[in-house]
């Protein structure tokens, strides 16, 4: 071979060795987290801002993109972010929930290091301490297939961002905290927002545009408090092509149930007369509907939109209907080359089913809310460093609930409710509602198969109504009054991972738990090592570092 042969050979080993060891592409953010007032009903309200936006700027990302956020944190009290929906492969470190890491203290900063790892779809960030969801903090997430992945349908013309919410404004978050904490619920909000306004009237500014003709996507997420909230939009039909990072059977609704914590992609064309049209949000099984709307304008349009607004459901079993009426795109591909369906977890044996079933009680003369007898308080030191560190002992107990739920009225503890799942086991967990209103649930660190839903209690006889075939693979997951919904997955990502109610003043009154997977190996092939960079607080503090994981 010639020198310039030899030379050419060279550098194009060199340019594949550059290929394989490539890192994915890394998006770099810098957020201030700030009190601002904005008008949201008309009426000055404190919100929290990132960067001066409420709600929160979008992160715009791809399929495994490394996401790198450095948060000031420029209030006056302590503030976490987590990622709703995000996986957090082999890395709840980055989780942001209190159990998982130390709070950013006011005038200090954290930089939050994620990947979207093999993941798509529409997703949102919130604030996880106290109340300050109810303050704003939250902004919408986006993650794109890379383009050698197929999507099941055409690229839109354009995305758009719907954070449809209640919205509690006659009280600062501070105020909400000491509310709940005083022994109360909430109740009813004082009104719904989408992307935080309250409704718009026919002479008000556009918020989305459209041109005739040409198809729009609609990433629609409720990142609310407590309300279900029914999204439609006047004179259009909703094709259904994604939920909670699934892509779906692509039906088409008048309205869509968007559920406490749940996230529905919809594509929508532009098929009627160019005028303005009215995007709706309002509450559902409230005595009194509480209703939202924005203005999307057609190209060209100087017409105002009709007046009538389209009508909404009613009752929860026609809710519960269209639940039943979502399914999985078997051959769609997800995040990889391979179709969605190919994980096939009906043929999966359960080992373990864990009944949780929440309840209301008085603890010390005050309101708390519980999973299986036990409502849960948040440890001076996250749950997960303290498992990290070798003192779980002096900070939690482990598995204080057993898996057979309990009976309404039992006694209730107040201490850290923390679980423990065996890794890579296939878990049945059936979430029970036994009380008069609508609950929902989401589980960091996974999706999980919705199974089944039905009215009354659970019993093994129920597994014959499941879903085992394309049941949609999600995070949120409703239950409806006096009913239950079953989930199952593979509990095969390490870490401490939060299931919570989705309904903020239960949560922040005990209804969540701690599920911690443990891998027996110590490896970092399942888990990553403590970041660097991570913040200590309460016992920890000052403690050497344990060896760290092998390879």
């Amino acid at each position: 071979m010639s020198r310039a042969g030899a030379a050419l050979l060279a550098l194009l080993l060199c340019a594949a060795a550059a290929v394989v060891t490539a890192e994915d592409p890394y998006l770099f953010f810098t957020w201030n987290v700030r009190y601002g007032v904005v008008s949201t009903m008309g009426v000055p309200q404190q919100v929290i801002t990132i960067n001066g936006q409420f709600p929160g700027p979008v992160i715009n990302c791809t399929s495994n993109n490394n996401i790198v956020i450095n948060v000031f944190n420029f209030l006056d009290e302590p503030f976490l972010l987590s990622w709703n929906g995000i996986q957090q492969r082999k890395n709840s470190w980055q989780d942001g929930m209190p159990g998982t890491n130390c709070p950013i203290l006011p005038g200090q900063n954290f930089t939050y290091h994620w990947q979207a790892k093999d993941q798509i779809g529409s997703f949102y960030y919130f604030p996880s301490l106290g109340m300050h969801k109810a303050a704003g903090g939250y902004g919408p997430i986006r993650i794109h297939s890379r383009l050698l992945i197929p999507v099941p349908f055409a690229p839109p013309a354009d995305e758009y961002d719907v954070l449809i919410s209640d919205w509690y404004g006659r009280r600062t978050h501070k105020e909400l905290t000491s509310f709940l904490d005083s022994g109360r619920r909430l109740n009813r909000p004082r009104g719904v927002l989408i992307n935080g306004k309250g409704s718009a009237g026919a002479g008000a500014a556009p918020a989305f545009f459209m041109e005739a003709g040409k198809v729009y996507r609609y990433r629609v997420c409720n990142v609310g408090l407590k309300a279900s909230l029914n999204f439609r939009i006047q004179g259009h039909k909703l094709k259904l092509v994604e939920i909670d990072g699934s892509h779906t059977m692509q039906n088409v609704y008048d309205s869509l149930d968007v559920h406490a914590g749940q996230c529905y992609s919809v594509l929508v064309t532009a098929d009627q007369t160019p005028r303005d049209y009215f995007l709706v949000a309002s509450t559902r099984f409230q005595r009194t509907v509480q209703t939202a709307t924005a203005v999307i304008r057609y190209a060209g349009s100087n017409a105002p939109p009709a007046a009538e607004l389209p009508v909404a459901p009613t009752t929860w079993a026609w809710s519960l209907n269209q639940w039943r009426s979502f399914r999985w795109n078997l051959t769609a591909s997800a995040a990889r080359p391979n179709p969605q369906g190919s994980y096939h977890y009906g043929q999966i044996n359960i080992t373990r089913t864990i009944k949780l079933a929440s309840s209301t009680a008085s603890v010390g003369g005050k309101l708390r809310f519980a999973l299986n007898g036990v409502s849960h308080r948040d440890a001076d030191v996250p749950v997960k460093l303290a498992e990290y560190f070798g003192i779980a002992g002096r900070v939690f107990k482990y598995n204080q609930i057993t898996d057979e739920g309990t009976s309404p009225g039992a006694a209730v503890k107040l201490e850290p409710n923390v679980i423990t799942a065996e890794f890579r086991t296939f878990i049945e967990i059936i979430l029970e509602n036994p009380e008069t209103s609508i609950q929902s649930y989401h589980l960091d660190g996974y999706s999980f198969f919705p199974t089944g839903m039905g009215p009354g209690k659970w019993t093994p006889e129920s597994r014959k109504t499941y879903n085992l075939l394309d049941a949609v693979s999600r995070h949120t997951i409703q239950v409806y009054p006096k009913s239950w919904s079953a989930i199952m997955l593979t509990f095969d990502n390490a870490g401490m991972w939060n299931l919570r109610s989705e309904i903020w003043d239960r949560r922040h009154l005990g209804q969540q738990l701690y599920i911690s997977v443990l891998s027996p190996e110590r490896s970092l092939r399942d888990e990553y090592d403590l970041p660097e960079n991570a913040l200590r607080c309460g016992a920890v503090v000052g403690l050497p570092l344990p060896a760290p994981y092998t390879i």
